[in-house]
């Protein structure tokens, strides 16, 4: 329970993070994201392929 307090705490600090801060940085991931789009894809599908391939030798 003392975690919980902890966590609801953190989240309604008024002094942390502000909403135009927020808002800026899913910008920049999302932007991260979008210029990084295929290269993310293959990273996603190689680890698929490999996790599929080792699970058939298992």
């Amino acid at each position: 329970m003392k975690v919980w307090n902890l966590l609801k705490d953190f989240w309604f600090k008024e002094d942390g993070i502000g909403t135009v801060e927020l808002i800026l940085i899913l910008v920049v991931l999302i932007g991260l994201v979008i210029i990084f789009k295929k290269q993310l894809t293959d990273l996603v599908n190689d680890i698929f392929k490999t996790i599929t391939s080792k699970s058939k030798s298992i």
